[in-house]
């Protein structure tokens, strides 16, 4: 072999072995402390990000309450990482929407109380549009509405593409983690948190 060929064999192997080791790994992607949102929860109660989470690790997932299928996953997931836990501490959990013109804090609770998730140390939020915009762009969640007709009765139905995502937040409001919120193992996230 050519000294050429071996030197560039030798190139590309480190160039993947480096690649890999970058696309692996996701150390502190963001920091949320230096916003300011102002939510509110499933009992009407105004909840502050990333205020009132300082302090405790937070698990947060993206959903909203008309979706026809990986919404479910997630609100699913999000509650296994709490059962599952062997000791989940003041770890909080909050799933948000992103569609504040339907899900309400009634229509959260109704979603919540169906995944017996209407308690402590679970929170369902929302906002008005313009905030829940600002947040989704913060955190990196994108959406766009997919289909829409409007019914006989002159409402509007749609549903929303949306990004699958959960996020693993740590007790000085920093991005630690952001996992496929529908695929993503349970046992993984739960052994992320016990690092924290």
């Amino acid at each position: 072999m050519l000294p050429f060929q071996t030197f560039l064999k030798s190139f590309l192997l480190i160039f993947l072995v480096c690649a890999f080791a970058i696309s692996c790994s996701s150390p502190g992607l963001d920091d949320y402390s230096d916003v300011r949102f102002e939510l509110t929860n499933q009992n009407g109660e105004t909840v502050v990000f990333p205020d009132d989470f300082e302090g405790s690790p937070l698990v947060m997932g993206f959903i909203y309450t008309n979706c026809p299928d990986i919404c479910s996953f997630i609100t699913v997931n999000v509650g296994k990482v709490y059962e599952e836990m062997d000791n989940p501490g003041d770890t909080q959990f909050a799933l948000v929407t992103f569609d504040p013109e339907r899900d309400t804090p009634e229509v959260l609770k109704q979603y919540a109380a169906a995944f017996e998730m209407d308690k402590p140390p679970f929170q369902f939020l929302t906002a008005d549009t313009e905030t829940i915009s600002a947040f989704m762009e913060r955190v990196s969640v994108r959406t766009q509405e997919s289909y829409s007709r409007d019914s006989e009765d002159g409402d509007r139905m749609y549903f929303i593409n949306h990004s699958d995502k959960i996020l693993l937040i740590d007790q000085r409001s920093r991005l630690i983690f952001d996992y496929g919120g529908s695929m993503t193992p349970v046992n993984i996230i739960i052994e992320d948190l016990e690092k924290l």
